[in-house]
């Protein structure tokens, strides 16, 4: 019995920690797919993304192919930049702190682009 309560706790320290994101990560999705727009869905989905929506929209119709671009689409966008970003940045930081560093230098973004598969694409776009 002892044994059940004191893996009880850690069970729900994780839980609380991947709860917290989660349901912030899959709000969006159900407003959307309930048809739901106005003010209070887009302030939502604002509070949702840290990179301004506006810029986002604005570089989404810079391309000629795109005339226009629904808020769910900028949304969406938006996060999946957001999550780009952070995984390239986790990434470059091994090769920092590899190097002793807390700052991520350029270095450290080529090294990580060099080492991972999941970012060939990217290969020379830094020259």
């Amino acid at each position: 019995m002892a044994a059940t309560a004191s893996a009880a706790p850690a069970e729900s320290e994780l839980d609380r920690s991947g709860a917290e994101e989660e349901p912030r990560a899959t709000e969006p999705e159900e407003d959307a797919g309930s048809g739901q727009t106005g003010p209070t869905a887009g302030a939502q989905q604002h509070r949702l993304v840290k990179l301004p929506l506006s810029r986002i929209k604005t570089l989404m119709k810079a391309d000629p192919d795109v005339s226009l671009a629904s808020q769910e689409s900028v949304f969406i966008i938006a996060k999946a930049t957001e999550l780009f970003v952070e995984m390239i940045a986790k990434d470059a930081l091994v090769y920092a702190q590899q190097g002793k560093r807390k700052t991520l230098q350029r270095k450290d973004l080529d090294n990580a682009i060099e080492a991972i598969d999941e970012f060939a694409f990217l290969e020379g776009t830094l020259d």
